[in-house]
């Protein structure tokens, strides 16, 4: 079964192309992916994220706001008995906030920028899955 994501869009940031663009690319890579929209409340992505029973959530920021979103998030995770889940954050973030939301709990952190499968192969360490198409081939040889 494949490790399911939420790719989520905290606070009032409008635009959403690159977490599109990041849900089609790990939707691609085998991935079950649930992509929440636009200007979700942290209360709502952490009540979707237990509900639909996911290993990340992945946070699309590009207002600036990622130190904050980030801890609010993984507080609501943890007052949802969800502490398990892990946090990615990606956007308009700066390199030098990378150790600042590590320290904060966030599993990992793409600033814009990141090669996608780059992006592909952290989600994969992180829910302990494998490439699809590297199996079948295995299998096959």
């Amino acid at each position: 079964m494949a490790a399911r994501i939420l790719v989520a869009k905290p606070g009032l940031d409008g635009h959403d192309r690159g977490a599109k663009i990041v849900a089609r690319t790990l939707r691609d890579a085998g991935f079950e992916v649930i992509y929440t929209g636009i200007r979700q409340r942290i209360e709502d992505i952490a009540s979707i994220a237990v509900q639909e029973d996911v290993a990340v959530v992945g946070l699309s920021i590009l207002s600036g706001a990622h130190l904050a979103l980030t801890a609010r998030t993984i507080e609501a995770l943890r007052a949802a008995d969800a502490a398990d889940i892990a946090v990615v954050v990606g956007g308009t973030i700066p390199h030098a906030d990378v150790p600042k939301l590590l320290s904060t709990g966030a599993a990992a952190v793409f600033p814009t920028g990141t090669p996608l499968d780059v992006l592909v192969r952290e989600i994969r360490a992180l829910t302990g899955t494998r490439d699809p198409v590297v199996e079948e081939q295995c299998a096959s040889e």
